[in-house]
């Protein structure tokens, strides 16, 4: 059972599964983060152990969120833990994602900073709608959906994007973009190729840390990154 001071946990969310093995984090530039993933058609046991390392590699990485091309993988699929704006944690599995956002007079921008894990160690403000759903497909198939605000709606944004070929960097201006890369230039020590094969990989009982992170694709805190 989960202590008392645990953090509220979603009715939407899922058991993640577990048993994964932390797989390095592919980084930008690479083709895979920056062409549209081929959608899932099999929901075999191929698929439950590629979303248990994914799992095992957002935890490793302190993410929020993870899409399969952040570890090499061309398949239309992301998993996350993230909190909403109440601080209720969301956990899920969903293939082959289609986003809706608001429109019109509900349409309210939030422009909060942003990150990535294939982008390790840089942040920078990234205007985002403050509420998203996302449909498409569970680890087994079953139809889903998902809606939220705060961290969770921007994770939601952040992860679809990665199935679509799009990294955050793509919304920014020049001027931020610019920033962004002096900041992982700066953090490239802290990030070798391989990270984070060199950390544990730990399942919070109730959601990771709500503390800044690195992606993800996927962090967050005030910040959100892989998000």
């Amino acid at each position: 059972m989960a202590g008392t001071d645990s953090p509220p946990v979603s009715p939407t969310s899922v058991e993640l599964p577990t048993g994964g093995s932390v797989r390095p984090v592919t980084r930008w530039g690479t083709d895979v983060m920056h062409r549209a993933a081929r959608p899932v058609t099999s929901y075999d046991e191929d698929l439950r152990t590629l979303v248990a390392d994914m799992v095992a590699t957002m935890y490793a990485a302190d993410g929020v969120g993870l899409a399969a091309c952040q570890i090499g993988v061309d398949l239309a699929v992301f998993v996350y833990d993230c909190p909403d704006e109440s601080g209720t944690f969301h956990r899920g599995v969903v293939c082959n994602p289609v986003l809706e956002l608001p429109e019109g007079r509900g349409r309210q921008l939030d422009e909060d900073e942003e990150g990535c894990l294939s982008y390790p160690g840089a942040f920078v403000d990234c205007a985002r709608p403050d509420w998203a759903r996302v449909t498409g497909r569970g680890l087994d198939g079953q139809p889903v959906t998902y809606e939220g605000d705060g961290i969770f709606a921007r994770c939601l944004q952040h992860e679809t994007d990665h199935t679509l070929g799009t990294v955050f960097g793509d919304r920014l201006s020049d001027r931020a973009r610019k920033k962004l890369r002096k900041q992982m230039e700066a953090a490239v020590d802290d990030y070798p190729p391989g990270w984070p094969l060199d950390r544990e990989a730990t399942t919070p009982p109730a959601g990771p840390s709500a503390s800044p992170p690195n992606h993800g694709e996927d962090s967050a805190g005030g910040t959100a990154g892989d998000v």
